[in-house]
């Protein structure tokens, strides 16, 4: 197998591992939060957003600084240094003695998160620029995998204590560095590399050579928006689904394994060949429209089997991100895809601090005022602002000035 092909399903298998490491830990993180703090459930629900945001922010500053390192000096050691940084990261947070160590853990797991802006760059490296955004779908399908597989294993490790899934993700993410470490190509040519500043290493600097792109500033709005309301489901769904449904805390786990299993089935199997059919641009139009139509039924349903059966509805959204990170990556040369990815992950950061508060106040606004769907009803708003962006912004502009694309 040519070393350019056989990068790309370690890559995969690298995100995969990493994902169910992270997912191995949710299931105990509540009752760890709560024995080392002697806090009620409702303190340790505080932390954990506490948390949260520490995690985000460090993944906002160290997006765009590991994409700039993957452009120096490739792909491969950033990977590598990654893996290895969440290996020791879990292994310290199976000892932790007090909630600091626990937030410094969570920390250093943000900035070795950013590993995504690296990965996607190594799919950047290795596949045509025509054919990237039906590859980019499959590292988010191989994402949503290892979060239904994950929590599930974290689930049945949870009973020899709330460390053992800490331990678990260790070695899985350990041994993931030694495979990469052994088997993975490095597929950044050293012609494309370029020098490491460290005044281009933030999200500015990361977007700076699209911005002489016409379409590249209000794709890029268009994508913040998305992402603004599709953080509805990690900020809300639990709490609406117990108000809305009286869902037990088992059965919103299954609803959320299976959101997972059909979001991975459709950026796995579906993504790939409906772009190669229709092209990034109509995909993309789907993606928001679906995305808008769902959250707008999810506002307004009231039985459980209704929202089982919009989910597969919902899970087209999953055509935004690769038709996005499609188009953005012909619009900037090899040598800086690693910073391009670097700044999507950290956009994606900010957005997932601001949404769960805006979120949250939704839906806690609705259910005062007897509307349990505001939060959806709002990101449903949001959703079709960022359509309204693509359609008024991009399209056109796309249609009538085809070269902007092509160009890169």
């Amino acid at each position: 197998m040519p070393s350019n092909t056989r990068a790309m399903p370690i890559v995969l298998a690298a995100v995969l591992i990493d994902t169910i490491g992270f997912g191995i830990v949710m299931p105990v993180f509540p009752t760890l939060l709560r024995q080392l703090g002697h806090i009620d459930l409702e303190a340790a629900t505080r932390v954990a957003g506490y948390m949260l945001v520490a995690f985000a922010l460090a993944q906002f500053v160290a997006g765009p600084v590991l994409g700039n390192l993957s452009d120096r000096f490739g792909r491969r050691p950033v990977l590598i240094a990654s893996m290895l940084a969440f290996g020791v990261d879990y292994a310290l947070m199976a000892i932790a003695p007090t909630l600091a160590w626990l937030f410094l853990g969570r920390t250093v797991a943000g900035i070795a998160g950013a590993v995504y802006g690296p990965a996607s760059s190594v799919i950047a490296d290795v596949t045509p620029p025509e054919r990237r955004s039906a590859a980019f779908g499959y590292i988010s399908a191989a994402f949503g995998i290892g979060f239904v597989i994950g929590p599930a294993i974290g689930g049945l490790l949870a009973g020899m204590g709330p460390r053992a899934p800490f331990i678990a993700a260790a070695v899985l993410a350990l041994g993931n560095a030694a495979v990469m470490a052994v088997a993975m190509p490095e597929t950044l040519a050293r012609d494309h590399r370029r020098a490491f500043y460290w005044r281009d290493a933030h999200i500015v600097g990361a977007f700076k050579p699209l911005f002489a792109v016409r379409i590249a500033v209000p794709l890029l709005a268009a994508c913040f928006v998305y992402q603004l309301s599709h953080m509805v489901y990690p900020a809300t769904w639990a709490f609406w689904a117990t108000i809305r449904f009286d869902w037990s805390p088992s059965a919103i786990g299954w609803s959320l394994a299976y959101i997972g299993l059909i979001m991975a089935l459709v950026q796995g199997l579906v993504i790939g060949p409906v772009i190669a059919r229709i092209g990034d641009r109509r995909a993309l139009v789907i993606g928001l429209a679906a995305d808008a139509a769902g959250f707008l039924a999810f506002a307004f349903v009231t039985a459980g089997w209704q929202a089982y059966a919009l989910m597969p509805i919902a899970a087209l959204s999953g055509f935004v991100g690769p038709a996005v990170n499609g188009l953005l990556s012909r619009m900037v040369g090899p040598e800086r895809q690693g910073a391009l990815q670097g700044g999507l992950g950290s956009l994606g950061s900010i957005a997932s601090i601001l949404s769960p508060l805006l979120m949250t106040q939704a839906l806690a606004a609705g259910v005062d005022h007897g509307f349990v769907g505001a939060a959806f009803l709002l990101a449903a708003g949001l959703a079709l602002a960022a359509l309204v962006i693509v359609v008024w912004k991009v399209l056109d502009r796309v249609a009538s000035a085809p070269d902007a694309i092509a160009q890169a």
